[in-house]
């Protein structure tokens, strides 16, 4: 990898200022410093899954209050992450990414040392502020150092590899933790990385230039409270159903702020996130695939994690390497991304990725209490590694490669934000799908157990054929277009 970023116009004018007494760094170095946080803050949203037994234990939560933990991170994580990446194109995105990767480590630290319920919930809440504010500055800063439309193309895959892959590398790292140490070196491994992260950005990570503008408060409260009412109200669902008072005024208040945005943005001179974002047609195809992809594809992860425990009997341990060929299969994918790209363009690429997809899901709604982990599991693994790697790898792409310097933190900020709300609003619908076909499943807990989840796969797969009628649209550049 190194070889191929080395190249002397790799680092842009616009990012090439170190601040007094750093050295200057080489492309690689300030690649493998963002790159490890993207890593660390992915990690973390699935690292705590299987931790959350030996957590409710130990600090006493309820069945109900336990979700918190998990859901603290994302609505907060997902709240905010417009404000993030507009505050860095505006007040410094390495400003912004340093007090950001700072106040996450800090905080990690302090969920690992919590004594009660209380001080995790609030530990997470911090953890979500801090990755809001470094994740859509880590993308801005990748987009603006690597200027080389070659290296901009094979540093975004490794980044969107970062980023999907690394869902199923935190249940492995999470069931190794939490069998062979505890819970609470889950978040205690954040720190001894967040803290090289910091030390070596304030030396090495070159100083983007400042965009001079004004920050759009009235979209940025609209925004950041839209969002979170309707990641709330998606969270809510999924634990007590659509039919309830809070979920309905939530979800509510959030289409209607939402909605307030969108009329503030296209009227203010420098909008929270600039419309024209959208004008160009693969943009707005990728950003409408990166909501619906983590809508299809979080339900193989939360579902597979409980059949694998729960009816298979695997350990903690065990559960997260059976997600391996998962991980490895995304992996080699993304790293074909530079050089399929190119040659083939989106619409196959993504077209191939989310009718994979599809098959493994359907695969998935043939399981019974009896399926082992060979073949079927297996295969369906195999063909959702492929599928997310072909299907979403490509977003970041084609989203961030000719993005404006200077929007380059809302474009990744905006890219950010639908992925965590679709990841959110489609467990919270395949919850409920689940839960409804479980309650009316009947016999033993283990068939109902088994029945809803075959049913939540059902939905998802009919989300994933969404996704693949999105791909259609994307349009093939022209030969002469492609990056040679």
């Amino acid at each position: 990898m190194s070889t191929t970023l080395t190249s002397n116009n790799a680092v842009s004018s616009t990012a090439a200022a170190t601040p007094a007494g750093a050295r200057r760094p080489g492309p690689g170095l300030v690649l493998a410093i963002l790159l490890t946080c993207q890593l660390m803050i992915v990690l973390d949203i699935t690292v705590m899954n299987v931790a959350l037994p030996r957590i409710q234990s130990e600090l006493h939560f309820t069945a109900t209050s336990l979700s918190w933990v998990m859901n603290a991170y994302t609505l907060v994580f997902g709240g905010l992450l417009l404000l993030g990446g507009r505050a860095g194109d505006l007040f410094g995105r390495r400003n912004l990414f340093i007090a950001g990767a700072a106040l996450f480590t800090a905080a990690s630290l302090a969920g690992g040392l919590a004594p009660s319920a209380t001080w995790l919930l609030i530990a997470r809440v911090a953890q979500g502020i801090g990755a809001a504010m470094a994740a859509p500055n880590t993308l801005a800063l990748l987009t603006t150092t690597f200027a080389d439309p070659k290296a901009r193309m094979r540093v975004l895959a490794l980044f969107s590899g970062m980023s999907s892959a690394g869902f199923a590398i935190g249940l492995i790292v999470g069931g190794l933790l939490t069998q062979w140490l505890s819970w609470r070196s889950v978040l205690f491994i954040n720190v001894p990385f967040g803290l090289l992260v910091v030390v070596l950005a304030l030396r090495y990570l070159p100083v983007a230039q400042r965009q001079p503008a004004r920050l759009d408060l009235p979209g940025a409260l609209t925004a950041t409270t839209g969002v979170a009412a309707l990641v709330y109200g998606f969270i809510s669902a999924a634990a007590h159903g659509w039919g309830i008072a809070e979920t309905d005024i939530s979800l509510a208040a959030g289409v209607v702020l939402i909605a307030a945005f969108l009329v503030i943005e296209s009227r203010v001179a420098q909008p929270l996130l600039p419309l024209r974002l959208f004008a160009d047609r693969n943009r707005a195809a990728a950003y409408a695939s990166m909501f619906l992809a983590p809508m299809a594809g979080m339900s193989m992860f939360f579902f597979l994690t409980q059949f694998l425990q729960d009816v298979l009997g695997l350990s903690a341990l065990a559960t997260g390497f059976a997600f391996l060929p998962t991980a490895v299969l995304m992996f080699t994918m993304i790293r074909a991304i530079p050089r399929l790209l190119p040659r083939f363009g989106p619409r196959p690429l993504t077209m191939i990725g989310t009718a994979s997809m599809v098959a493994g899901l359907l695969l998935l709604t043939r399981l019974t209490p009896d399926s082992g982990y060979f073949p079927m599991l297996f295969i369906a693994m195999l063909l959702m590694g492929c599928g997310i790697g072909l299907a979403v790898a490509p977003l970041n792409v084609i989203i961030m490669s000719n993005v404006e310097p200077r929007e380059a933190g809302a474009a990744g900020g905006a890219m950010q934000t639908l992925q965590q709300t679709g990841a959110a609003l489609g467990l919270a619908i395949l919850v409920t799908v689940f839960g409804s076909a479980a309650r009316g499943a009947g016999g033993s807990p283990q068939h109902a157990l088994v029945g809803g989840m075959t049913t939540a796969f059902a939905a998802a797969a009919g989300i994933a054929a969404l996704t693949f009628s999105v791909a259609l649209v994307f349009r093939n550049p022209r030969p002469a277009d492609k990056v040679s």
